[in-house]
């Protein structure tokens, strides 16, 4: 009876507890089976973690990276980080139903999240970052309601930010940065009141940032950073998030001014807004945000003073403002927050002095960046005493007086920037004391012209780790120290446009890492030292304009690290065939020297250059075939030489070429029509060989002057242009100008309205002239004759003789002329649709950058060369003004008004009473020479065009002139007298405009000497101005 009592008591409680037993076996084999299914999903396992340790004779709890509950054992937790896995997610990792802790991040896992992922509804914290997941991100994860850190960044997906993340209203971090996402923010994100931080930043989000229409108390965090999200900052964006401790919104399109708001979050400690478009002056507010620590809102359209209520900020590690429009000068203030280590305001408008004591109150400043203000006076001494300066930036202000002897002072300093400012140093004196900088790494002292000197021994001894070195444009004398070689760690050395004289020392063999030898525009003489040769890792090479001689060194092709070489403007004698053994040459330099010989024949192994200057030397023979090889050429010369032979017709080849000069050579034979097919070239000129033949009309070759074809025996239909009837036709004359058509008085008076002041264009010393309209639409200018002036006839004769003996592109061209004895007399000339130059200068309405400035003197100088030295019967324009300088479609420049010109007979006597538009004392000067006098004009026209001052200003008076204004400026403030609508860059290429300034003054004052042998001819100002083009303005790497 017991026993029967026993087994029944044993069956109740196998019956009631077996189902239990049953669910627990089946809920961890489940686990079991998502869990080995992950493993069966890695194809790569580099620890072999899950190989050697999730076996399913082992329990699943004591698995690496799994944790269960400890009340009914099933996974909770699941922790892969860092692993370096390579698979896929399967679909039964949502089988895992009581999971809240899913970290996989760090790994390689990709493909899209599966959907049975959803079913995770007791999950807490999601960490897929770092991996290469893709598609869409899901939005269910909208329905998991227990999240509270949702970490997807730095993976592949694709889309938008789901709207339905707005329903995790548990959610405290959401961290999507670096997943590619792209459409706008969904307002739904500010609807999470638990939201304590938002990581949305290096997407490509883009539209407006919603507003925020709930008090979000536990926000601490916003980051979009890098996106593309435009329109305004919300205004009462901040009312809601007054604990708010970081906001980072840099790099996007946003505008704007700051939202008053945001003076609201007391908290704050990171404001940043740089590389956006806001605008408008930073309020005084700031200095109510007590917490801040880091203000970046560099690279905006900020402007106003800078509020002197930033010295309150008293917590402020970093201060970044550069790049925007403050004015005034800096408070003295924020030299005397102490915890600062960085600031930077270069690239504004800043003005005034620095305080004397800057730098007593900066014990922790380790980068101070004030370039590219208007900054004056001295650097204060007590610079030295921020011991933990690592770089100091003062370059391109108005500093002056002598560069502190204490810098040495500063241990730590790697980087020191002063250049382009007015600063001194008796013979270098702050050299000596920089020898105590052992970090030193970056010395940039170029463009002070005043510290002149020559370069000390001691140089040597700077810091061992030294690797930039530049002094250009600082008047250096005497020779290039042979201690240089001591630098052994320079990189790049920048000695350009000084005064250095002597040879290259040998020991500059010992530069083994040297990449940049910038030495061009000095006076060096000798050949180029056989030690250059050993400087394996040479890839830039600039002598232009030197005195060098000699043989171009055969080792030199043994240099393959090359990839830029001038060596123009020199007296090198030879080319060696070995030169062609630099097959990765992109620009080479050789013209101006005295190179003789063939061309290479292996010139085709040039394969990757791109710029080929071969120009002004005496250079013969054939042009080898080779030359179509160079597909990757854009500018090729070979003008002035005495090249032979036809023009290749693989020339058609060269698909990428944009400029062309061979012009000034023997060339026979006619052009290929083939070149038609080089689509993007611009500029062509084969004038002055043995051409001839059909000029093409294809391709490019229809935008051309007639002046890119002179001296070519062309078949075209001959012109009777105004021809004297003693004057016999000759080659030239039968180069056509235009088209040439009759016209009557009563054809032109029409087209005017009776030469109405409607179409008056301008007026003249002899004549007016006005725009007309013919019934074929064809727009002209007429210069009409005021015949009632004593001298018109003159004038018109004159000028008819001009044109008759010129032909050049930089001249207006006539289209006919109309003559009615003695009543009426008219040129017919091409019309000018951009007006004068004087037009272009002083109207507030137009504005010339420097490169087209630059572009407009090469042209007039080129003009003013071919009346000079290229026309048979020499010319003097003895009214050169920015009046008489004319501006076609393309702004290229084109002198007019020849009325007053004169024509300099071999048999004249070289005496001409030349009334100078510009002179010295601003009254007419009689010059007993010709064309000097011209050459002096243009130089005071050059200053004009850089500065946008008359000659003949009121400022001008009681001796005082153009020309010493400038030479003024030059020596002490340069920015106070070159336009300022040229001074609107910043950074690099606001240096490059004042550096190509400053080279165009320095050649106006050139040739603006009294005396006229001490000028140069006007054929040396256009090589002085292309290559101040070339060297100063067009890019290249130093």
């Amino acid at each position: 009876m017991g026993n029967t009592f026993l087994n029944l008591a044993l069956l109740i409680i196998f019956h009631f507890y077996m189902p239990t037993f049953s669910m627990k076996l089946t809920t961890i084999l489940t686990d079991q089976s998502a869990l080995l299914a992950l493993k069966d999903h890695v194809i790569h396992d580099p620890k072999n973690v899950l190989t050697t340790n999730w076996s399913a004779s082992a329990p699943v709890c004591n698995w690496f990276g799994v944790s269960c509950g400890s009340k009914h054992r099933k996974v909770t937790a699941l922790n892969l980080t860092g692993l370096g896995l390579v698979g896929t997610l399967p679909p039964h990792l949502g089988n895992l139903s009581v999971l809240s802790f899913l970290r996989i991040r760090s790994n390689s896992f990709r493909g899209k999240l599966p959907v049975q992922l959803s079913n995770l509804h007791r999950l807490k914290i999601l960490n897929f970052g770092n991996n290469s997941f893709s598609g869409e991100i899901p939005s269910w994860l909208g329905s998991l309601t227990e999240l509270r850190m949702l970490f997807l960044y730095q993976n592949n997906f694709k889309g938008v930010v789901p709207f339905s993340l707005g329903n995790l209203s548990k959610l405290e971090i959401l961290s999507l940065f670096e997943t590619r996402i792209s459409g706008s923010i969904p307002s739904s994100i500010f609807n999470i009141s638990s939201l304590q931080n938002i990581y949305l930043n290096n997407n490509m989000l883009s539209g407006f940032i919603p507003s925020v229409p709930r008090d979000l108390l536990l926000l601490e965090g916003i980051d979009f950073n890098f996106n593309n999200l435009s329109g305004h900052i919300p205004e009462d964006m901040f009312d809601h998030l007054p604990n708010l401790k970081e906001l980072t919104l840099s790099v996007n399109l946003l505008s704007g001014r700051i939202p008053a708001s945001l003076f609201k979050c007391k908290e704050l400690q990171k404001l940043s807004l740089s590389y956006n478009q806001m605008e408008g002056s930073l309020p005084i507010e700031i200095g109510n945000l007590s917490m801040l620590q880091h203000i970046y809102i560099g690279q905006n359209h900020f402007e106003g003073i800078i509020p002197h209520e930033i010295g309150t900020l008293k917590n402020l590690l970093l201060l970044s403002m550069e790049n925007n429009s403050f004015v005034g000068s800096i408070p003295p203030q924020v030299f005397n927050i102490s915890t600062l280590t960085t600031i930077s305001l270069e690239g504004n408008q800043l003005s005034g002095h620095l305080p004397s004591n800057m730098g007593l109150f900066l014990p922790n400043m380790e980068e101070l960046y004030l370039g590219l203000n208007h900054l004056v006076g001295s650097i204060p001494m007590y610079i030295s005493n921020a011991s933990q300066l690592s770089l100091l930036d003062m370059s391109s202000n108005y500093f002056s007086r002598t560069i502190p002897d204490n810098l040495g002072n500063l241990r730590n300093l790697k980087i020191l920037n002063l250049e382009n400012n007015n600063l001194t140093s008796s013979r270098m004196s702050f050299l000596f004391s920089l020898t105590n900088c052992r970090v030193l790494e970056k010395i940039h002292f170029g463009v002070n012209p005043l510290i002149s000197g020559e370069l000390p021994r001691l140089v040597g001894n700077l810091s061992s780790s030294l690797e930039q070195f530049s002094a250009y444009s600082c008047n250096i004398r005497g020779s290039i120290p042979s201690e240089i070689e001591n630098l052994s760690h320079l990189i790049d050395i920048e000695l350009g446009g000084n005064k250095l004289i002597g040879q290259i020392p040998t020991t500059i063999v010992g530069l083994e890492n040297l990449q940049s030898l910038s030495l061009e525009n000095n006076v060096l003489e000798g050949s180029i030292p056989s030690e250059l040769c050993h400087l394996t890792k040479l890839a830039f090479l600039f002598l232009t304009n030197n005195k060098m001689s000699g043989p171009i060194p055969a080792c030199l092709g043994d240099l393959t690290s090359l990839r830029k070489l001038f060596l123009d403007s020199n007296m090198f004698s030879s080319i060696p065939s070995t030169l062609t053994r630099l097959n990765y040459l992109l620009i080479l330099y050789l013209s101006s020297n005295s190179l003789s010989g063939p061309l290479p024949i292996d010139i085709g192994k040039w394969k990757v250059l791109t710029t080929l200057d071969l120009s002004n030397n005496q250079f013969s023979g054939d042009i080898p075939t080779g030359v179509a090889d160079l597909k990757d050429l854009t500018h090729f010369s070979l003008s002035n030489n005495r090249i032979m032979g036809s023009i290749p017709e693989s020339f058609d080849e060269l698909l990428s070429l944009e400029f062309l000069d061979m012009s000034r050579n023997n060339l026979s034979g006619e052009i290929p029509k083939s070149l038609e097919k080089l689509r993007y070239l611009k500029y062509f000129n084969v004038s002055f060989n043995r051409l001839e033949g059909e000029i093409p009309e294809g391709g490019s070759f229809g935008n051309y002057s007639i002046e890119s074809f002179r001296g070519i025996k062309a078949c075209v239909v001959q012109l009777d242009f105004m021809r004297r009837k003693d004057k016999l036709p000759t080659q030239e004359d039968m180069i056509p100008l235009g088209t040439w058509r009759r016209f009557s008085y009563h054809e032109l008076r029409p087209a005017t309205d009776g030469f109405n002041d409607s179409r008056l264009l301008g007026n003249g010393s002899y004549g007016s002239v006005f725009q007309e309209t013919l019934q074929d639409g064809m727009v002209i200018a007429v210069k009409v004759f005021k015949l009632e002036l004593e001298g018109a006839f003159k004038s018109f004769d004159v000028e008819c003789d001009v044109l008759l003996n010129t032909r050049h592109r930089n001249f207006v061209k006539v289209i006919s002329s109309c003559s009615n004895d003695l009543n009426f007399k008219a040129l017919v000339l091409e019309f000018m649709p951009n007006g004068t130059l004087d037009k272009w200068l002083y109207s507030n309405n137009q504005y010339l950058d420097i490169l087209q400035r630059l572009n407009i003197m090469i042209d007039v100088a080129s003009a003013l060369e071919y009346l000079h030295h290229g026309n048979a019967t020499p010319v003097v324009q003895c009214d050169l003004k920015p009046n008489n300088v004319l501006l076609d479609g393309d702004m290229v420049a084109h002198l007019s008004d020849f009325g007053i010109a004169k024509l300099l007979c071999e048999d004249m006597i070289l005496l001409i009473k030349l009334h100078v538009y510009f002179s010295i004392f601003n009254v007419s000067v009689a010059y007993e020479y010709g064309t000097e006098g011209i050459v002096y004009s243009f130089g005071i026209l050059l200053m004009e065009i850089v500065t946008r001052k008359k000659p003949i200003d009121d400022m001008f008076v009681g001796g005082r002139s153009l020309n010493s204004l400038v030479i003024e400026s030059i020596s002490s403030s340069l920015n106070q007298v070159i336009d300022p609508k040229l001074l609107n860059n910043i950074g690099r290429e606001h240096l490059k405009v004042k550096d190509c300034a400053l080279s165009i003054l320095e050649v106006g004052l050139e040739y603006c000497v009294e005396l006229p042998n001490e000028k140069l001819h006007m054929k040396e100002i256009v090589i002085k101005l292309k290559k101040i083009k070339v060297l100063k303005y067009m890019e290249r790497v130093r």
